[in-house]
């Protein structure tokens, strides 16, 4: 079955990075888009950023600033997503999902329903 599985959360005090891990089983990467969400306490859920496993494009929310990075290894079907300059407003659950698709371009931050959602890693930002 398609599972997604996160780690590499955990605690850091602001200014301080993080490495998050999504890794993905039941399907290969091949044409599919992979997109991390984040989710604080009393918050809407949000769009961070995706990527697409086929060439590689990604795409980030404005808020990100250059200061995240998304990146894929597809021989290991696993997604990364480097928090640096990682700020208090930062914390939140973070989740990755995944579609498959061959569409590509920014709507996949934040306007396209991916069918399959990890259960999220929680990424807590100290002051």
């Amino acid at each position: 079955e398609v599972q997604l599985v996160e780690s590499g959360g955990g605690l850091v005090q602001a200014g301080g990075s993080l490495r998050l891990s999504c890794a993905a089983s039941g399907f290969t990467f091949r044409n599919y888009a992979i997109a991390w969400f984040r989710q604080a306490p009393g918050k809407e859920r949000e769009g961070v950023s995706a990527i697409t496993t086929n060439d590689g494009s990604a795409y980030y929310a404005d808020f990100v600033e250059g200061r995240f990075t998304i990146s894929s290894d597809n021989a290991k079907n696993t997604v990364y997503l480097q928090l640096n300059s990682l700020k208090p407003e930062d914390t939140a659950v973070y989740y990755c999902a995944a579609s498959y698709t061959t569409y590509t371009g920014s709507y996949l931050v934040n306007h396209y329903e991916y069918d399959y959602w990890g259960q999220g890693t929680q990424v807590t930002v100290s002051s």
